[in-house]
């Protein structure tokens, strides 16, 4: 078994390192994908899905520790305590916003309405860092958030509260993004996957608290499956981000579109309007431009 698992090495190891980023981005939104199908299908049985997110967080920290483990928990060694903090108490409420939308929101439509968290971290360096809001960034967030009134429809359809859930969580999301990816600059995916869990346990098991009913064994079995999904994405996508530049591997994110819609399609029936693509389209579409002209500019200054 371990002459197994150095050749499997071995043969990562010789993957260009930009390819690897993108096979690992591709893997993280399939994984997203199922975990996201999973929840609504346990919310469906009566679970609530405050407890969903504990138990996806609890499991998740089950998983992680025979990894930190191996290496005697050194993994854990941080130069940036405070900000792993600051992204647990940001991304509880994220998570908790999110967990509540994916079980009463149209998985396709959740999909589309998530790319926006990338324009929303565009808004969040402005701010925080002082950066300025370019023409192609002001572009983007015009088209952007166009898409998401194109999904929305406010005016034409009553709001859903889903839908209103999903932009506040990709809020929330973005601000997670901004800290993922300067801790990415000194913690190892292992650790950023780690901290994440260890503080989100408890928060969301605060919230669990009140809405608290004992899982039947079948629905133990689900949520352990959406432990493996989070936990497999999140360390995929951390991997990603030191693999590859966010300009190559983020356009990709718009496959979790696709996923999203087939298992809506075969697993709850769920036929996406031509509003959720066109809107999901232009959203993915702003992300993207952003993404590539930060990496123009960031060679032009490089």
């Amino acid at each position: 078994m371990n002459a197994l698992i150095q050749a499997v090495n071995a043969r990562v190891r010789a993957i260009p390192p930009g390819m690897r980023g993108i096979l690992l981005m591709l893997f993280s939104v399939l994984a997203f994908a199922a975990m996201h199908a999973t929840i609504q299908f346990v919310a469906k049985t009566g679970m609530h899905p405050f407890e969903v997110a504990f138990f996806r967080n609890f499991f998740g920290l089950v998983l992680l520790l025979p990894v930190l483990a191996r290496n005697n928990f050194r993994d854990l060694r941080t130069a940036q305590p405070g900000l792993h903090a600051l992204r647990g108490f940001i991304q509880v409420g994220a998570m908790l916003s999110f967990f509540y939308a994916v079980s009463i929101t149209p998985l396709a439509t959740v999909a589309a309405l998530s790319f926006s968290a990338p324009l929303f971290a565009v808004i969040g360096v402005a701010i925080v860092f002082r950066e300025k809001l370019t023409r192609d960034r002001l572009i983007a967030l015009v088209v952007g958030f166009g898409g998401a009134m194109v999904i929305i429809q406010p005016g034409v359809v009553p709001i859903e509260l889903g839908s209103f859930l999903i932009v506040g969580s990709s809020a929330l999301w973005a601000c997670a993004m901004l800290i993922i990816k300067k801790l990415s600059r000194t913690d190892n995916a292992a650790a950023i996957a780690a901290y994440m869990v260890i503080y989100l346990t408890p928060l969301s098991g605060i919230a669990a608290f009140f809405v608290w009913t004992w899982p039947t064994a079948e629905q133990l079995g689900w949520l352990v499956l959406i432990g493996v999904f989070g936990t497999a994405a999140h360390l995929s996508f951390n991997q990603a981000m030191k693999e590859a530049d966010a300009s190559a591997i983020m356009p990709l994110d718009f496959t979790k579109l696709i996923w999203n819609a087939l298992f809506g399609y075969f697993l709850f029936a769920q036929v996406p309007g031509i509003w959720v693509w066109v809107g999901g389209s232009m959203i993915f579409i702003a992300a993207s431009w952003v993404a590539r002209s930060e990496a123009r500019a960031k060679k032009r200054t490089g």
